[in-house]
C-alpha cells in the first residue's frame, strides 16, 4: 500500500531512469518554471547598465576638464579605445572557446586523460602568474613584439582555465549510468557525447564561459602596457598624470563593459541551454 502524501506536498516525476534522453526531458519539465523566472531576472541588469551609461554621458557633457582630459575623453578617442577593448575581448574570447572546449572534451576521453595533469598545470600557471608580468614576458619572448597580437595571446593563456576546467567538470559530472545506457541502446561514442553528455554538461560549461568573458574584459585593461590598446590607456594616463577624471572614467567604463558582457553571456546561457536545464 502506498503511503498517503502529506498535505501541501507536490508530486514530481521520478528522475532516476536508465534512458539518457528521458533524463534530459525529465529535467526539462522539472525546471521549466525556474527558467521562466530567470528571464525576468535578466531585465534588471540592462537597466543598471543604461543608467550608468547615461550618468557618465551627462557627467562628460557638463564636467570641467583639462586639455589632456578633454582629448582623452573626446568621443572619437573614447570610441576608439572602447572598440579596441572590445576587439581584444572578442578575439581572445573566440580563441579561448576554440581551445578550451575541444581540449576539455578531449581530456575526458580514454587515453587522453593521462595528459590532464600536464595541461591543467600549464593553464593554472597561466592564471596564477601576475597578469602584468605575463603580458610583458610574452611580448618579449614571442616574435610578435609589443601590440595587439601579443596581448591576445596573453589574454588567452590567462583566461582559458575557467572554460577548460568547467568543460571537464561538466562532462565528468554526467551520471555514468546514462552514458552506459546510451551505449547499450546502440549509440556510438560520438553520439553519446553529443546527445547525452554535452546537453547535460551545458550549464556548467556556460558558467565557465561567462566567467572567462568577464575576466577577459577586466584583464584587457593591462594590454596598454604592451601597446595593445583598450580602456586601460585612460587608467594608466590618469595614474601617471594624477588626473582623477581619466582614472575614474576608465574604471567606470570597464565596469559597465564587464556588466554588459556578463549580461550578454547570461542571455546566451538561457538561449543555448537545453530547454529546462
Amino acid at each position: 500500500m502506498t503511503a498517503p502524501m502529506p498535505a501541501g506536498a507536490q508530486a514530481y516525476p521520478e528522475t532516476e531512469t536508465d534512458d539518457p534522453q528521458a533524463a534530459v526531458q525529465t529535467r526539462s519539465r522539472a525546471r521549466s518554471a525556474s527558467g521562466r523566472g530567470g528571464w525576468r531576472g535578466l531585465l534588471v541588469q540592462p537597466v543598471l547598465i543604461a543608467a550608468g551609461t547615461l550618468a557618465f554621458v551627462l557627467w562628460r557633457a557638463t564636467a570641467e576638464l583639462s586639455d589632456t582630459e578633454t582629448r582623452q575623453l573626446g568621443w572619437s578617442a573614447l570610441g576608439r579605445n572602447i572598440v579596441d577593448h572590445l576587439q581584444l575581448t572578442l578575439v581572445a574570447g573566440v580563441l579561448v572557446l576554440a581551445i578550451g572546449i575541444p581540449l576539455g572534451v578531449l581530456l575526458t576521453r580514454g587515453p587522453f586523460r593521462r595528459a590532464t595533469p600536464l595541461v591543467l598545470a600549464v593553464a593554472n600557471t597561466g592564471q596564477a602568474a601576475p597578469a602584468i608580468g605575463l603580458f610583458v614576458l610574452l611580448a618579449t619572448w614571442l616574435g610578435f613584439g609589443f601590440g595587439f597580437r601579443s596581448a591576445v595571446v596573453a589574454l588567452v593563456l590567462y583566461t582559458v582555465l575557467p572554460v577548460l576546467r568547467n568543460t571537464m567538470v561538466g562532462l565528468e559530472g554526467v551520471d555514468a549510468r546514462l552514458v552506459e545506457a546510451g551505449r547499450g541502446m546502440g549509440m556510438s561514442a560520438l553520439a553519446v557525447l553529443f546527445r547525452v553528455e554535452l546537453p547535460l554538461a551545458v550549464p556548467v560549461m556556460l558558467a565557465g564561459v561567462r566567467t572567462a568573458l568577464v575576466l577577459l574584459v577586466g584583464t584587457a585593461t593591462l594590454a596598454t602596457f604592451i601597446s595593445g590598446g583598450g580602456l586601460g590607456l585612460l587608467i594608466t594616463t590618469g595614474v601617471n598624470l594624477s588626473l582623477d577624471a581619466l582614472l575614474v572614467s576608465g574604471a567606470v567604463l570597464v565596469a559597465l563593459l564587464a556588466l554588459a558582457v556578463d549580461w550578454v553571456g547570461r542571455v546566451i546561457e538561457h538561449l543555448a541551454r537545453p530547454k529546462g536545464l
